[in-house]
């Protein structure tokens, strides 16, 4: 609901429309990335063993990103991680994933989460888009969402997994 105007003398009415028509731009445009993400590649292990990779973004690393997981089978696999934040550096976004689509391994937990942020929006995939296919989301049952991580379910996770991606929001910080 815009507030009223009041108009004075001479052409008020124009600067005001103006004021508010600036003010609507602002506020509708997309949050647009500073700089292009940051992309990192890293193997993901398999062994059975637990294994963590993270990264830092943001002003003085304001926000990190952490991947952990444990796998069997196969051999290593090149995955990446995308971390950028809004212009305003309220947001953030990280995506972890096999560039390659399906990953082979068999997974047995994973849990990808955000400090210095809350998710807002999680989502995980059994395949990510690779050439004409696209990306295969988990059934809600298999993995839950909470302020600070996106993970597994103990007993509903199917051990497949190649993509996670978050969008988080600042935490506030008090003075």
């Amino acid at each position: 609901m815009a507030a009223p105007s009041r108009r004075r003398n001479g052409g008020g009415g124009a600067v005001s429309l103006w004021a508010a028509l600036l003010l609507v731009a602002v506020a509708l445009r997309p949050a647009r990335a500073v700089s292009e993400p940051t992309t990192v590649a890293f193997d993901v292990r398999p062994g059975g063993v637990v294994h963590s990779f993270s990264q830092n973004v943001g002003p003085g690393d304001k926000y990190t990103c952490v991947f952990t997981y444990a796998s069997q089978g196969g051999t290593n696999e090149k995955w990446q991680m995308s971390l950028g934040t809004s212009e305003d550096h309220q947001h953030l976004t990280c995506t972890i994933w096999r560039p390659q689509g399906k990953s082979y391994l068999y997974f047995t937990q994973f849990k990808a989460e955000v400090r210095g942020a809350e998710i807002e929006y999680g989502m995980a995939y059994s395949k990510a888009a690779f050439e004409r296919e696209s990306d295969v989301p988990l059934k809600n049952e298999e993995f839950e969402v909470t302020k600070t991580a996106v993970s597994h379910r103990p007993g509903a996770f199917k051990a497949e997994l190649s993509k996670l991606v978050i969008v988080a929001k600042a935490t506030r910080s008090e003075l």
